[in-house]
């Protein structure tokens, strides 16, 4: 972590602090973007660590020849020891989080979406803003208009950045439904901006409520029964293998077969009420600051 160390050096030119009336962050980055006057832009959450070297690799890459581009995205903990340490553990495995490869070491690849990303200021131009309508998912739903105004998303691990994991497990879940119910609203605007995995937490708990139901209704729970068995046995290995991976590690750890459920059903609640509510939501007249 110490190449993530802050610099106690500051080698920016100027610093400008821009308000963001309304506080929903693609608003706030469509202000920066308005403002800015430079060829390149970066975006760079709020819950992250860069490196001293990030914005020049970032640049390097685009000079390249590449449009917009990203690294990978590991997450850490402020203290990664006891209960912080195993809630990283649940984070950082597929299982717990996504297969999407801007969380894993990679090649260099061209991908659907990026973490950190750095963009041509032409692309903005072409593609047009973020859309101020989504809290979460905006990058995703931006991504997509990128690509499809032809434009490529190149995933290089020589950029590289941590995202900063939430250091409780209500904080966690809470992260995870959110993320889920953006992305069942997000449905009413651009579906085409996911992939098949972002909704394996909906369908798992869309599963559970129909065998449920069936089994209820026709009083057989042997199918209801059949998929949490199945679903169990895929926990606990998956969680020993997480445990294995990370061996020596805290006692703690026997509780992911514990946590990797609840991500799972708290992501996927927030799906299915995100979709649910969609239909009931206000939408502002056209793509406020999107075009």
């Amino acid at each position: 972590m110490d190449e993530f160390a802050k610099s106690k050096k500051n080698d920016f030119a100027a610093t400008l602090v821009y308000r963001n009336e309304r506080q929903i962050q693609p608003c706030g980055w469509n202000i920066v973007i308005g403002a800015s006057r430079g060829d390149a832009i970066i975006r760079v959450d709020a819950h992250a660590r860069i490196p001293s070297d990030f914005v020049a690799t970032s640049i390097a890459t685009l000079e390249s020849g590449e449009d917009v581009c990203g690294g990978v995205r590991p997450t850490v903990m402020k203290d990664p020891t006891g209960w912080q340490s195993v809630l990283h553990m649940a984070e950082e495995s597929a299982f717990g989080s996504s297969v999407a490869s801007c969380r894993r070491n990679a090649d260099k690849r061209y991908v659907n979406s990026v973490f950190h990303g750095a963009y041509k200021r032409e692309v903005f131009s072409v593609a047009g803003l973020f859309d101020e309508r989504l809290r979460r998912t905006e990058d995703n739903e931006l991504h997509y208009r990128i690509r499809q105004s032809g434009y490529k998303i190149c995933l290089s691990p020589e950029i590289k950045s941590v995202q900063l994991a939430r250091a409780s497990l209500g904080k966690m879940l809470t992260q995870k439904w959110l993320n889920g119910y953006w992305i069942g609203k997000t449905l009413y605007i651009e579906p085409r901006c996911f992939r098949p995995y972002h909704f394996a937490p909906l369908v798992f708990v869309l599963t559970l409520l129909v065998f449920g139901i069936v089994g209820f209704l026709l009083a057989n729970w042997m199918p209801f029964i059949v998929l949490v068995t199945l679903y169990l046995v895929a926990d606990l290995v998956l969680s020993m293998c997480a445990i294995g991976a990370s061996w020596p590690c805290d006692f703690r750890a026997l509780a992911l077969p514990v946590l990797f459920p609840l991500i799972h059903v708290s992501y996927g609640m927030g799906t299915l009420i995100g979709i649910v509510a969609g239909p009931f939501w206000r939408f502002k007249a056209g793509r406020t600051g999107s075009r």
